[in-house]
Order: C-alpha cells, then sequence, then structure tokens
C-alpha cells in the first residue's frame, strides 16, 4: 500500500505545478522574491515606501456554486478570473491596490492538466488586476470530494495610503451614484440559477437570440474586474466617497455597506439597460422584482459616490477606461438604506 493507492497522486501534483508555471510567470511584479514551488511567497515591502500611512487591506472569497456548471460544460479556464475578481473587487472598494494574490483549489482527484487550466485563469485575474500570484496550494481529497468536482478559493492583499482610502464618512445629500456594467450573473446567486435552469448539457448548449450565445456560454461570463477602471478615476484627481462591489444580497446588502448612517441611496432602474439573462432569470423562475434586487446585480457590478460636480467626469474616464457607466441615483438624507425607483 502506497500513498497513490490511498487516492493521493504525488507524481499529479508535481505535473500539475509544471504545467501552470507559464501562467504564474505573467503574473509577475518586481515586489516578487520567490519562485512558484516554495513553501511560501516572499513580497518585498518596496512598494509601501512612498505612503505616508501605508493600510494593508485584505480579502478572500470563492466562486461558490457556479462551479457546478464549470463541471457540467467541462470548461475549466475562466472560473479562476472569478475568483480572483471577488477578491480584488472588494479590496478596491476601500481604494487599495491589489500587490498579490494566492489561490486554493481543492479537488476530488488530481488531473494536472485540469488544475493547469484552473490556474491559468486566475493567472489572467491576477493580470487583469495587476496582482502577482505569489503562491497557492492544490489539496486532493479522495473520498471527500467526487474525483471529478473542485472547489477553489483566494485571497488578495492591496495597499493604500490611509489618506486615500474609501470609507463613506464624507458622502452627503446631493451626491451621485455612478453604476458600473456587470459581465452578467458575475459569481453570485447561482443557487438559484440552478434552481431555475435544468443543469444539463442539453440546456447549456442551446443558443439563444436574446443572449447573442448559448445560456452556459452566459452564465459562465467571467466577473469583471473593476481594478484598473477605479484607479483610473483617483489618479484623475476625483474622490470617490464610496464605493460598493454588488455580490450577494444585491443591491440591499451590498449598497449600504457604503454609506454612513443618516443617508439613503436613491436608485432609478430605468437608468441604464439590465442585460437579458436577468429577465430571461426572472420570467422562467418567476422570480418576484424585489427577489432580483436582492439576489443579483442587476447589471451594476460596481457602484461609486462622487460629487455631482465630478459625476460627468467620472463617466468620461470610465468610458475611456472600457467601461459602460451610468448615472443611476443621488444620496438623500434619511434612514440607511437603498430606495429602488
Amino acid at each position: 500500500m502506497d500513498y497513490k493507492n490511498s487516492g493521493v497522486d504525488i507524481e499529479a501534483g508535481y505535473q500539475s505545478v509544471e504545467l501552470m508555471k507559464k501562467y504564474v510567470q505573467g503574473t509577475m511584479r518586481p515586489e516578487v522574491l520567490t519562485g512558484l514551488g516554495g513553501f511560501s511567497g516572499a513580497f518585498s515591502a518596496e512598494a509601501l515606501k512612498g505612503m505616508e500611512k501605508p493600510v494593508l487591506i485584505s480579502g478572500t472569497d470563492g466562486v461558490g456554486t457556479k462551479l457546478k456548471l464549470a463541471f457540467l460544460l467541462d470548461k475549466h479556464d475562466t472560473i479562476g478570473i472569478d475568483c480572483v475578481a471577488m477578491c480584488v473587487n472588494d479590496i478596491a472598494c476601500a481604494g487599495a491596490e491589489p500587490l498579490f494574490f494566492l489561490d486554493y483549489i481543492a479537488c476530488g482527484k488530481n488531473v494536472p492538466e485540469k488544475i493547469a487550466a484552473i490556474v491559468s485563469g486566475v493567472a489572467e485575474g491576477c493580470k487583469q488586476s495587476g496582482a502577482a500570484l505569489v503562491g497557492g496550494e492544490t489539496a486532493e481529497h479522495p473520498g471527500m470530494m467526487p474525483e471529478d468536482e473542485y472547489d477553489l478559493a483566494g485571497f488578495a492583499v492591496g495597499v493604500v495610503d490611509e489618506k486615500d482610502m474609501i470609507t463613506g464618512a464624507d458622502v452627503a445629500a446631493g451626491d451621485v451614484i455612478i453604476g458600473i456594467a456587470s459581465s452578467g450573473v458575475h459569481s453570485n446567486g447561482f443557487s438559484l440559477v440552478r434552481k431555475i435552469f435544468k443543469m444539463d448539457r442539453e440546456t447549456l448548449n442551446t443558443y439563444h437570440e436574446s443572449l447573442g450565445k448559448t445560456l452556459g456560454e452566459t452564465l459562465l461570463t467571467p466577473t469583471r474586474i473593476y481594478v484598473k477602471a477605479l484607479r483610473a478615476v483617483r489618479r484623475a484627481g476625483i474622490p470617490i466617497k464610496g464605493c460598493s462591489h454588488i455580490t450577494g444580497g444585491g443591491f440591499d446588502e451590498n449598497v449600504p455597506r457604503m454609506l454612513p448612517e443618516g443617508k439613503r441611496a436613491i436608485l432609478q432602474k430605468d437608468s441604464y439597460p439590465i442585460p437579458p439573462i436577468f429577465s430571461m432569470l426572472a420570467k422562467e423562475g418567476k422570480v418576484e422584482e424585489r427577489v432580483m434586487y436582492n439576489t443579483y446585480n442587476m447589471g451594476i457590478g460596481m457602484m461609486l459616490i462622487v460629487n455631482a460636480s465630478d459625476a460627468d467626469k467620472t463617466l468620461a474616464i470610465l468610458q475611456t477606461s472600457g467601461e459602460c457607466a451610468y448615472i443611476i441615483g443621488k444620496i438623500a438624507d434619511g434612514e440607511k438604506g437603498v430606495t429602488l425607483c
């Protein structure tokens, strides 16, 4: 009896590392001091030297049951982008620049080519956000997980000068809320998605004219990463007074997180185009509108609060950065929360 007979293939682990090296290398930053394969990742603190009071901002998250679609369609090269996005978008809400990222993959069986495909997506997400992929772990769990399944989670660290942190403390009545378009459902609400649509290849591979692609392609579209767009706004000297990544819990849960007490967000539902996938979800699942806004991003993946005088300039910068952005509401005095009009 040996370890391989018990279900853990050490040689497959070595092969996975070799296959993923080319993807990881493409994420390197000058501050990275170690290579792949060590016991830890080292990142120089030189990046913090130019700041008055550098603050480290961290975030961790996973992809959730969106992974089930990747299993069904045997497509694993984009799900890593989702994992990175869920972490770096969160720390960007504090005004931080992502520095480095680590991933954790737990699998029933280590298939090196599949692991490398997953990591290729993680590396792509890191490149989109400017974070270095400094390490990770692939754990084989025979008897605990089905051989053809895995879970994926990640951890990101960023930095911001304390004076530049986005806290929401200065949000005032009359400020404008700008919404940046999502790429689709992103990585939240998939337990409900899987209840609404039949989860088989025939259903997922069906082309829909309204979507312009198959249902599976639409649902697996990676979460958009907003780090560079937010950076462009900050570098233009525009104060971002509040920022919210619209994830699980939709508008109701996430918008209040960028508000101080005594301020309310008034959002106009007809101020931007809602992607057709959300209309399809509501219709097929007979989901009430309020539940949709309390579950999904409804086409807005990130919201910013800026002074009314900065709104047009902010929109122009976001559009130059390749984002679709809209003025979707304003701030009013009142009980902390959200009003949808």
